[in-house]
């Protein structure tokens, strides 16, 4: 979802992205028509009027979720400072780490080892893809790799898939606000962003917290405009650079993701570094323009040119090549 848009129109887009939770879903379709709730949402800056965020406050104060629309509707009217506050401090910082299914392919024609550098990294869950088992659902029948559990992904099309785990030599990344994997409360959100009836996405996201807690990768807080070519370089020193990032772009400013785009066509045309881009269709439009329309949520790039389509949360991968 595009934190730019107004927030109605947000909402509606939302509530149709979010057809894996109900809940949500109806929370997002009502209030996208409330239009004294609307009045509520303008008054938080842009950034901070993402549905995803603010339905994940008001559960953090209580909310039921599942539950009506009139609870939600009735904490933030009535909310007296704390829903705001959280919103305010905090962040959609989701580490799905079930987008590694679709991330994998991208990697497996890099040379290894791998100095993998993640922006918008928040607590560095995704920059342990060679720690998971994989269940690569093809036409051809199931493509497994690791041991169980398995992150499943019904996959069309071409897609390298690999025989084996890559090889990581190093493992960063970069984000305004880093999470600490061993920070009870930063897991905890990570844990409330989570989609109510996703049961086995919490579960998931346990497991990757204990995977990370056993390795806390190298985290750096700032720009990633600023810092992120000092972060190539010293990534460069151990391994090919593989720069990736997943649902981050989206909320840079436009101009800001023409200078992030710009930024990395120059980091691989000089060959610091490869470039995984994993983000919606209309936010880097120009390696978009390169894949037909996108029938998923994700347009997954590989230095600035699409090679597969994505489901959001690493569900399902559509590879053209």
């Amino acid at each position: 979802m595009d934190p730019h848009l107004d927030v109605p129109t947000a909402y509606r887009q939302f509530a149709v992205e979010a057809s894996d939770s109900p809940a949500f879903s109806a929370w997002a379709a009502a209030a996208a028509e409330d239009e004294e709730l609307v009045a509520w949402l303008e008054t938080l800056p842009g950034i901070k009027q993402q549905p995803n965020l603010v339905f994940a406050a008001a559960r953090w104060h209580g909310v039921a979720a599942p539950g009506p629309y009139s609870g939600l509707r009735e904490a933030l009217l009535l909310d007296d400072g704390p829903i705001r506050a959280t919103i305010m401090a905090r962040s959609t910082q989701t580490n799905e780490v079930g987008r590694l299914a679709t991330l994998l392919p991208a990697f497996a024609g890099f040379e290894e080892p791998l100095a993998l550098l993640e922006v918008g990294a928040a607590a560095g869950l995704n920059l342990f893809p060679d720690r998971w088992g994989y269940a690569w659902d093809t036409s051809d029948g199931t493509v497994e790799l690791g041991q169980a559990p398995r992150l499943p992904c019904r996959v069309a099309g071409p897609a390298p898939l690999p025989t084996r785990g890559p090889e990581v030599a190093w493992r960063g990344g970069i984000d305004v606000n880093p999470l600490d994997v061993t920070d009870p409360d930063d897991m905890a959100w990570l844990a409330q962003l989570v989609w109510p009836e996703q049961d086995e996405r919490r579960r998931r996201l346990a497991q990757a917290v204990r995977v990370a807690q056993a390795d806390p990768p190298s985290l750096v807080r700032g720009d990633l405009l600023e810092e992120l070519p000092d972060l190539v370089a010293q990534a460069g020193r151990h391994g090919t650079v593989v720069v990736f990032h997943s649902a981050v772009i989206a909320y840079l400013e436009p101009s800001d993701r023409l200078a992030f785009d710009a930024m990395m066509r120059d980091l691989v045309a000089s060959g610091a570094c490869h470039w995984v881009s994993n983000e919606s269709g209309g936010v880097l439009p120009s390696v978009t323009a390169t894949g037909p329309e996108p029938q998923l949520h994700f347009v997954l790039g590989v230095d600035g040119r699409t090679v597969a389509h994505t489901h959001g949360h690493g569900r399902e991968l559509l590879w053209f090549g």
